[in-house]
């Protein structure tokens, strides 16, 4: 009986071609209707996109927890309009994009613990560090921002890389050492952790986007780091892609390779609400998509993340498509044009 249903489906399909393009509400929400995979068969492909659904190391607003599925579903829009297309032209960029060309698995979310921050560190960088060990680069959607830390630490390790550089596009910082509410392991420690690596170091980090207020030493700080600024006020007087060139530029150099960061609440909360901690006046849609494209089309980019989207703050979804839209344009300047 099994096989005749089985047989009178595939009938159908063979009938209806139309049934070759699945609907974005429709199936299973994978990243870009990205088949499913186990992370030990990530080997042999483009990027493995894995989700890290913890928000247990915010200092503000949860729910960054819901980040990875609200991405991966708003990412579906994209899949169907290349199947319901037939493939696409980028008139924003004027390329022609085969998502085709591009050959995605998504792994699912890695083990988190929510009540256990090391073990979910542990995990993240397990999972990280077996898609990078396989050749494969690593795109994580968290998640809080402290997912960074220990993604970072798995891409060094899987790849065998020495020393890695770090852009990150950010509202804040986050290089806070440690702090008498939170301790020393939360989201604003992350490029703190990151810099103090003996992967990296802050004179491989570029941060892009940087606004609000941060602590009384901080220009100090990024005067004997070495670290490479890029506060909001240089963007909107130089230009989003001369920033963002000089930016992966400087974390690329003497290094083996760049991790991307990019906190949604570096944009601004007009455009993406869906945020723990939001701060008025930060890059518009178009300046973000800027900001992927100039890092999509650098050699030096071998893994990325998106972090803090927080879907129950964001009634009309706006920011989980922006997220999804960012992750889709790095990717297709990598891989699909």
């Amino acid at each position: 009986m099994s096989r005749e249903r089985d047989s009178r489906a595939a009938a159908f399909r063979a009938d209806h071609p139309g049934t070759r393009v699945e609907l974005p509400y429709a199936g299973f929400d994978t990243f870009l209707k990205s088949e499913p995979a186990d992370v030990e068969e990530a080997g042999g492909h483009d990027a493995a996109v894995l989700g890290a659904p913890y928000d247990g190391a915010v200092s503000n607003r949860p729910g960054a927890r819901y980040g990875p599925g609200a991405v991966r579903e708003a990412s579906n829009w994209f899949a169907y309009l290349s199947g319901y297309k037939g493939g696409l032209s980028n008139v924003r960029t004027g390329q022609r994009v085969d998502f085709g060309a591009l050959d995605l698995v998504d792994c699912g979310d890695v083990p988190v613990f929510p009540m256990d921050r090391a073990a979910t560190a542990d995990s993240i960088a397990a999972h990280v560090a077996t898609v990078a060990d396989r050749g494969t680069m690593p795109v994580l959607i968290g998640g809080d921002h402290y997912c960074t830390v220990p993604a970072v630490r798995g891409f060094a390790e899987g790849a065998g890389h020495d020393t890695v550089g770090l852009v990150q596009i950010d509202a804040h910082s986050d290089t806070v050492a440690e702090s008498p509410l939170y301790g020393e392991h939360f989201h604003g420690s992350s490029t703190h952790e990151i810099g103090t690596a003996p992967h990296s170091g802050f004179e491989h980090v570029s941060q892009v986007g940087i606004r609000g207020y941060e602590g009384p030493e901080y220009f100090e700080f990024v005067e004997e780091s070495g670290l490479s600024l890029f506060t909001i006020r240089d963007v909107e007087q130089r230009g989003i892609r001369p920033v963002m060139e000089d930016a992966v530029a400087a974390a690329a150099e003497d290094t083996d390779a760049v991790y991307v960061t990019f906190d949604i609440d570096s944009v601004d909360p007009s455009v993406a609400p869906a945020t723990g901690t939001p701060v008025p006046g930060g890059l518009s849609a178009a300046q973000a998509l800027s900001v992927m494209e100039v890092l999509g089309a650098h050699d030096a980019v071998g893994a990325v993340d998106l972090m803090e989207v927080a879907p129950p703050y964001d009634q009309s979804d706006d920011t989980s498509r922006l997220a999804a839209a960012l992750l889709v344009t790095l990717l297709e300047r990598q891989f699909a044009e």
